[in-house]
């Protein structure tokens, strides 16, 4: 980690699996479920809904975007762990883009999993009702790009967050904040 930049590897594949999961969530918005309303032989009506595959890039969104925290958070030892980092103005921002790379974070797993939870649920049971007045439900617009929205937010925060990590990590930094002693060396005469 020269000069407090980071390791180059870890950026990327941070932004590369959090890219994968921004790719999923943008496709499971495409494809969700859309339910139809069938009347079978017997003057009974239910919904029939198409295919189940935004559930399953719903969940693939899911596991690439812990993926990406997970890696992170080992490297940087979830900041709790592993070297002190430096007082200053890097630890400061290192600390802000944490939290606020883990709330989005938190954000985007939500929306990604209820979206695939609530697409599978309504693709896979439906119920028969003898109503005049029937509609299917289905997964509303924007759960799973809402969720997506926040999968590019929390990339954007977990890239400046390992940046300003590794500046405040840095040996330098950790060594000139630490000196136990000064450098002018002072005694009383009595």
């Amino acid at each position: 980690m020269g000069e407090g930049k980071g390791s180059t590897l870890v950026h990327l594949l941070v932004v590369v699996l959090s890219l994968v999961a921004f790719g999923f969530a943008v496709a499971a918005e495409r494809r969700r479920s859309v339910g139809t309303i069938v009347t079978d032989d017997r003057n009974a009506t239910y919904c029939v809904y198409n295919s189940d595959v935004a559930t399953g890039y719903g969940v693939g969104g899911f596991l690439f975007l812990l993926t990406s925290e997970s890696l992170l958070m080992g490297v940087t030892k979830c900041m709790c762990f592993g070297r002190p980092l430096a007082p200053g103005g890097n630890r400061a921002w290192s600390i802000i883009y944490f939290v606020s790379s883990w709330t989005t974070f938190l954000v985007a797993e939500a929306c990604l999993i209820a979206g695939a939870t609530k697409n599978a649920y309504h693709t896979k049971y439906r119920g028969m009702i003898y109503a005049q007045h029937f509609s299917c439900e289905t997964l509303r617009k924007g759960v799973f790009i809402a969720g997506a929205v926040f999968v590019v937010a929390t990339m954007i925060l977990n890239v400046y967050y390992y940046m300003y990590f590794s500046k405040a990590t840095d040996t330098q930094a950790v060594r000139k904040a630490n000196r136990a002693t000064s450098t002018v060396g002072m005694t009383g005469y009595a």
